[in-house]
């Protein structure tokens, strides 16, 4: 059927026969036990997983009008490295579900594994899919669990900040939150709704913004450098930095002191803006802080409020929650 009629839908194969078009793509497994049976196998080299989940859903997260296919592979395998690398782990598997309407094209789902196998190549090499589930619905939606390895290290918590520890930060910050108002101020139309990205009209700086928005790069690999540079706490900055900061703060009981001259040419986009998937942690003041982290404050006793920015309370909510900003992003 594929060579008769081209690029056929989802809703003309088999299951088994767009199962095998993806596994084509994705490359030889790692696991004990790969895609085929009930369930992977994966070795657990010293008996501990890290594991995490995280869900991409048509229109709160991700628009088709936006977003290519190999985009929408690349973002779901990297916010789940990003969830693993903020434990102070390797990443090691992927374990993906789609759910698609009966009209999606074969080659949007072979181009959703193709940005899944690079995003596993570029981030966390020796990371795989090493299995998922396949099921129709009237949302396009992306479901991935990662699992990784401590390989010996203890996890590092969001609980663990100590008085005297320096905040610092790895990644881009307020990148992502700029391409998503590009995408939203440039790309709608007069109602609202979302229509395609034409690149030749933006500046170099807005394609790198919009890169970091559609297809974010995190430093996964620094996770465990982290860890074993003494890391207290840490956690991936995935709804902004004040929200998540205040997340840390809250579960080690402390306050954390942000200056904003530290946080770049945009520090108001660096507080606020969600999706840069960059490392948030916390090192203890007497070691020097690994390669790619730079200092943005300090740990201080817990006051009044969890953060504080240049001295001051932040004024604001400081990040992306889907409950309370969805209305605000439909259209």
């Amino acid at each position: 059927m594929d060579d008769e009629r081209g690029d056929p839908t989802v809703g003309e194969l088999s299951e088994g026969r767009i199962l095998r078009r993806i596994l084509e793509r994705l490359g030889e497994s790692n696991a004990l036990v790969g895609p085929g049976d009930d369930a992977a196998v994966i070795a657990a080299a010293d008996g501990r997983v890290v594991a995490t989940v995280d869900t991409l859903v048509h229109g709160p997260d991700f628009r088709l009008a936006w977003s290519s296919a190999y985009d929408l592979g690349y973002k779901a395998a990297a916010v789940n490295l990003a969830d693993i690398a903020a434990m102070g782990a390797t990443p090691t598997a992927l374990l993906v579900a789609l759910a698609m309407p009966d009209e999606t094209r074969l080659s949007f789902v072979t181009g959703i594994a193709d940005g899944l196998r690079a995003a596993c190549r570029d981030l966390a090499p020796g990371c795989r899919v090493e299995g998922g589930d396949l099921t129709v619905s009237d949302t396009l939606t992306i479901a991935v669990t990662a699992l990784g390895a401590l390989a010996g290290r203890a996890p590092v918590l969001r609980s663990g900040a100590q008085v005297g520890d320096v905040v610092a930060v790895a990644g881009e910050l307020g990148r992502a939150a700029r391409g998503l108002r590009t995408l939203f101020t440039r790309f709608t139309d007069a109602a609202g709704a979302p229509i395609a990205v034409d690149e030749r009209v933006l500046e170099s700086t807005e394609l790198t913004d919009l890169a970091a928005q559609l297809r974010p790069s995190p430093p996964v690999w620094l996770g465990p450098d982290a860890a074993d540079a003494g890391a207290t706490a840490m956690m991936d900055v995935s709804d902004g930095l004040v929200l998540d900061a205040t997340r840390l703060a809250s579960a080690s009981g402390v306050t954390l002191s942000l200056e904003s001259a530290l946080l770049g040419a945009d520090p108001a986009s660096a507080l606020s803006g969600g999706e840069d998937h960059a490392l948030l942690a916390t090192f203890p003041a007497r070691r020097p802080l690994p390669h790619g982290f730079v200092r943005v404050g300090v740990v201080q006793p817990r006051g009044a409020d969890a953060v504080m920015v240049d001295g001051r309370p932040y004024e604001g909510r400081g990040g992306w929650d889907p409950y309370l900003d969805w209305d605000a992003r439909t259209g």
